[in-house]
C-alpha cells in the first residue's frame, strides 16, 4: 500500500511540498515577545502605583507634534449602514459601528469620545508623534503669516472678477435685455396688425354695416334656403 505511487509519479507519503517552519526562529520571536509584554505589563502596574497614566515608552523615532492638517469629518457616516462582526459590539477594543482608530484599534460612539482620543497622548504616541510641539522662531511666524496671507488673496482673486470684466458682463446683460425688449415689440406690431386686418376683412365682406358677433345668424340661414323675406296681409 505504502508503495503505491501518487498521480505525480512520487510516492505517496512525500510531504517534501509542504511548508516546513524554523521552531527555533519562531520560540524565540515568542520569547522576545513574552519579554516585552511581561515589561509593559510591570511599567502599567507601576505607573498605576504612582497614580499616573501608563504611556507607550518613547524609540527614538517619533516626531513632533504639529497642527492638524485635515478637516475631521464628523458626519461621513450620516445615514449609511455599517457591516460589522458579530462580536465586535462588546467594549471600545476592536472594530465596532462609529468612530473606529485603527492606530489604536478602538471605536468610540460617539464624536465628543472621538475628538478626545485623537488629542489624547495614547493615540499621538500610537501615529509616531511625542506630543510636544516644537517651538516656533520667529521666522516660522512670518513664514506662516505669509503663507495664510496668500492663501486669502488667491480666494479673493478667486471671487472677484476686475473692472474690466464687470463692465463686459453688464454689457451683456443688457444687450440681453435690448433683445428681449425688441422681441416683444415686434409681437405686439404683429398682433396689432393682425387685429386690424381682421377688421379690415370683416368691413369688406358687409359694408360699413359692421357685425356683430350673433346678430345677422338667422339672416344668413334665411338667405341659404332661399328665403328672401315673409309677405304680410296688410294693405298699404
Amino acid at each position: 500500500m505504502s508503495g503505491k505511487g501518487s498521480a505525480y509519479g512520487t510516492p505517496a507519503t512525500d510531504t517534501s511540498f509542504r511548508r516546513t517552519y524554523d521552531l527555533d526562529e519562531y520560540a524565540e520571536k515568542a520569547r522576545v515577545r513574552e519579554g516585552a509584554e511581561r515589561e509593559e505589563a510591570k511599567a502599567r502596574y507601576e505607573a498605576k502605583l504612582a497614580g499616573k497614566k501608563y504611556y507607550k515608552p518613547l524609540t527614538g523615532d517619533e516626531a513632533q507634534t504639529r497642527a492638524r492638517r485635515d478637516v475631521l469629518d464628523l458626519e461621513a457616516n450620516v445615514g449609511k449602514t455599517m457591516l460589522v462582526p458579530a462580536g465586535a459590539g462588546q467594549g471600545k477594543r476592536g472594530r465596532g459601528a462609529g468612530f473606529y482608530c485603527a492606530a489604536c484599534d478602538l471605536t468610540f460612539k460617539d464624536n465628543i469620545q472621538w475628538v478626545e482620543h485623537i488629542n489624547s497622548m495614547q493615540h499621538l504616541r500610537n501615529i509616531g508623534e511625542t506630543g510636544e510641539v516644537a517651538k516656533a522662531s520667529a521666522d516660522d511666524v512670518r513664514r506662516r503669516i505669509d503663507e495664510v496671507w496668500e492663501a486669502l488673496q488667491e480666494q479673493k482673486r478667486a471671487a472677484t472678477t476686475t473692472l474690466k470684466e464687470r463692465l463686459e458682463i453688464r454689457g451683456e446683460e443688457e444687450a440681453k435685455e435690448k433683445e428681449a425688449r425688441r422681441v416683444k415689440r415686434l409681437e405686439d406690431l404683429a398682433r396689432k396688425r393682425a387685429d386690424k386686418e381682421e377688421k379690415e376683412k370683416v368691413k369688406v365682406e358687409y359694408g360699413d354695416d359692421v357685425r356683430i358677433e350673433g346678430e345677422h345668424d338667422e339672416d344668413d340661414m334665411m338667405a341659404a334656403m332661399g328665403i328672401t323675406g315673409f309677405g304680410t296681409s296688410k294693405k298699404k
